[in-house]
Formats: structure tokens, C-alpha cells, sequence
């Protein structure tokens, strides 16, 4: 039987709407949540995240304002930027999108923000809350995963989770929040002995390494969870050949699409977890339109939780991350 597909933007869809209808409330007390998004120079696929996620402001009915500094910026003026964002009380979060120019000292903007409106959850100060489980902003991406996960009905407490991926953006928050939810969490690398056999032990596996179909069905124990979240631009026609012209993946609308966007632009997505993984997977997240929407459903829910945290209301109910 195939995989169970996990509907990433159906429930990306109702974490916004919840989102609203929390600021359409906080709004009517006189308090609506704010975010500034810093954007440096004229990188395109940075200026289509940025766009996304000032919609997604607008949708939610979060104020929201973009600051984009010329590719000059030096890391002083950067820094005097943030100093002032980080004193006005009406901007609950600050967003500073990466990557930033070379000559820029990224870590030292990225330490410059008040932990108090780092919505990415990036802040020592915030991974040092998530991991003696204190209340805090918690990384997007990740805090989506469990999301996911909860929101499927997919039990996490006593499982076998493995994370493959170690980066402090994804695989380490994520390995963490599994733990506070009490599964038994083991985090892969390129480091790691047998590979395929850790994988296989797991009952929750998260592909967060960044190689387009590098986990195969030999990874994969028989009716595991598998959260992809993997977002890869194949341009290569053997590549494409090799995720997705196998006999497995039949002649399905969805795959004749793909075929078809392939060939007139020349690349399609692909994530971390090759296709024919659903052959094997009791549950399943698709990319595109998987983990991808929750990364911004989770941006808008810790712009308002760090609105009612910096203001010291209490913290909202709709996510249990």
C-alpha cells in the first residue's frame, strides 16, 4: 500500500488562519504584532522569500516592514539597523535574511538581535531555551516538523526518531524537539557508520542533508514516518531520470506534470528522499508542498508568540512546540 501523503500546506493553511484570528484579537486590545525583514543587496531568490513572507503578513494582518540596505552595507551599519529595530516597541520580530554579502560579519548581526524578536529561533539565548525546555522562539522549520507530526496524529513520545542532517538550522533543533517529545532521537552525518542500517531503525526519519533522493527505500523501515525535508534544483537529465523515470513511479498526473515542467524549464525540485520511498514509508512529505509552507506558518506564530511574550501576555495555544 502506498504512503499516507502528510499534507504540509493544508496544515500550513490552518496554522495561518489560527494566526489571524489570534492577531485579529490582539489587534482589537490594541496590541498588533509587528516584524521587520532585513534584506541586503539584490539577491533573487532571497527578494521571492522576502516577498512570501511580507504576503504572508499581510494575510495574517501582522504589520510588517522591509528594510533593504544596499549590497554596501558595511557591518556597522548593519548593526546600528538592528540596535534601532531591536529598541522599538512595536516590532515584536526581526528577521535578518540570509545570505548576507561577504564582507558582512553575519554572526555578529545575527548575535545583535534582541533574543526577545529572534522569530528564526537562531539566537544562543533561544537555543539554549529550547534545550532546558524553557519558553522561547523556536526555529521555523523544525518547529513545523513537529507540526506535522502532531497534527497527523503521528505519536512521537517512545518512538525511534533518526535526524539525517546536523545543522544548527534544522537537524540540531529538530533532534531536540523530538527529544522534548520523548522519542529516542539518534542525529546522523557524513561521519556516520552504515548509514542505511541507523536509518532503518527508525520509526520517525527526518531527511534534512541537503542530496537530492539520497535516501532511498533501503533506508526505510517498512510503514516509517518520513518528513523530507530536502529542497533540491535538479537541472541534470540523468538525475531526473534516476528520481523520477523508474518504473515505481508509474504514469501518475502528478509525475507526467513534473516530466512536462522539466522539459520546458529545464529543472524541477526535488527533495532529500527519493520517490520511490512510498512504496515502502507508512507516512510521507512531499516536496514540493510538504515541510516547505510550514517554514512561513511558523514565522507568523513566532512573530506572535514573541509579541505576547515581550508583552507579557500569555503565550498562544494554537502550536505545541
Amino acid at each position: 500500500m502506498p504512503a499516507r501523503i502528510l499534507e504540509g500546506t493544508k496544515i500550513a493553511s490552518d496554522i495561518r488562519s489560527e494566526v489571524a484570528a489570534e492577531v485579529k484579537t490582539m489587534t482589537a486590545a490594541g496590541v498588533r504584532p509587528g516584524l521587520a525583514v532585513i534584506l541586503v543587496g539584490h539577491n533573487p531568490a532571497s527578494e521571492i522569500y522576502v516577498r512570501g513572507k511580507v504576503k504572508a503578513c499581510e494575510e495574517a494582518g501582522v504589520y510588517s516592514e522591509q528594510h533593504t540596505p544596499p549590497e554596501t552595507a558595511t557591518t556597522a551599519e548593519l548593526l546600528a539597523l538592528v540596535e534601532d529595530l531591536n529598541r522599538r516597541d512595536e516590532i515584536d520580530g526581526i528577521l535578518v535574511q540570509l545570505p548576507l554579502p561577504p564582507h558582512v560579519d553575519s554572526k555578529r548581526i545575527l548575535m545583535a538581535v534582541d533574543p526577545a524578536k529572534d522569530v528564526d529561533g537562531f539566537h544562543p539565548v533561544n537555543v539554549g531555551f529550547l534545550s532546558t525546555q524553557r519558553p522561547g522562539l523556536v526555529p521555523c522549520t523544525p518547529a513545523g516538523i513537529i507540526e506535522i507530526l502532531k497534527r497527523s496524529n503521528i505519536p512521537i513520545a517512545g518512538q525511534e526518531a533518526v535526524v539525517v542532517g546536523r545543522s544548527d538550522i534544522v537537524g540540531k533543533p529538530a533532534a531536540m524537539l523530538l527529544l522534548n517529545a520523548n522519542a529516542t532521537v539518534t542525529v546522523c552525518h557524513s561521519k556516520t557508520h552504515d548509514l542505511p542500517g541507523v536509518c532503518r531503525r527508525a520509526d520517525i526519519l527526518i531527511a534534512a542533508i541537503g542530496r537530492a533522493g539520497m535516501i532511498t527505500r533501503d533506508f526505510v523501515k517498512p510503514g516509517a514516518t518520513v518528513i523530507d525535508v530536502g529542497m533540491n534544483k535538479v537541472t541534470d537529465a540523468a538525475e531526473f531520470q534516476r528520481l523520477f523515470g523508474g518504473g515505481w513511479a508509474g504514469k501518475s498526473a502528478s509525475n507526467a506534470r513534473r516530466e512536462e515542467t522539466f522539459r520546458s524549464k529545464g529543472s524541477t525540485l526535488a527533495g532529500d528522499v527519493h520517490p520511490e520511498v512510498a512504496e515502502v514509508a507508512g507516512a510521507l512529505t512531499l516536496v514540493p508542498g510538504g515541510v516547505g509552507p510550514l517554514t512561513i506558518a511558523m514565522l507568523m506564530y513566532n512573530t506572535v508568540k514573541a509579541a505576547k511574550l515581550r508583552r507579557g501576555s500569555r503565550v498562544p495555544e494554537l502550536s505545541r512546540v
